[in-house]
């Protein structure tokens, strides 16, 4: 990954699922991506065949850590 690649759905409702819990996934507005690190507002934590949980203040993650982003559409 080049360290100038930017998300285009920054300022977006994404989920991200991750490489080390494929059964775990965070959902937010992704607020910031900055040297390598994003930043999720308004977080959720997303289990299978649970309800999301909601996250105090921000989650800021390295992308070595995010499988792939889905945009969720209103």
């Amino acid at each position: 990954m080049r360290w100038w690649w930017r998300p285009p759905c920054v300022l977006q409702r994404v989920i991200v699922n991750l490489v080390d819990s494929p059964d775990n996934a965070l959902q937010g507005v992704l607020w910031r991506y900055r040297w390598g690190w994003i930043t999720l507002r308004d977080a959720a934590a997303l289990a299978a065949g649970q309800q999301p949980t909601k996250i105090d203040g921000e989650v800021v993650l390295h992308v070595s850590r995010v499988a792939y982003f889905q945009v969720v559409t209103p």
